[in-house]
């Protein structure tokens, strides 16, 4: 009997949970991916579980890389807001047996990361209206 392929329960997840488009999960895999080697090249090459807080920062440094101007637009469409909806997608992960977590991993971890505004559309901005913005 063939192992069903993530494509397969990734559809069964969208099905369950429509809120965020297939294009997340995506995203979230590739991210975490980029997320696991940046720590295990500051944990001198060990892999070793990354934290959601971990997550959320590599979620952040590689959506700019990928999106640079267009992330918030990008994840926007996708149905991400905040930094909640990773921890959802992430969970969704979980519940499927597509991702693990340890004993203290929970939704919590992903409870106010980071403003949006601030992590994906001030890095563009002119100085000029990041000092207004921040000021306000």
């Amino acid at each position: 009997m063939q192992e069903p392929d993530f494509g397969d329960i990734l559809e069964k997840i969208i099905n369950r949970d429509p809120r965020y488009a297939r294009s997340a999960y995506l995203f979230l895999r590739e991210a975490l991916d980029y997320t696991q080697k940046s720590v295990s090249k500051r944990n001198q090459n060990k892999i070793r579980h990354v934290t959601g807080q971990e997550l959320l920062a590599g979620i952040r440094e590689y959506g700019l890389a990928q999106f640079g101007p267009m992330t918030l637009t990008v994840f926007e469409e996708w149905g991400i807001h905040r930094c909640e909806d990773f921890g959802e997608i992430v969970f969704n992960l979980v519940e499927s047996g597509l991702l693990s977590k340890t004993e203290s991993d929970s939704r919590d971890d992903f409870k106010g990361g980071y403003d949006f505004i601030k992590a994906f559309r001030e890095p563009f901005l002119p100085k000029k209206k990041t000092a207004n913005l921040s000021s306000q």
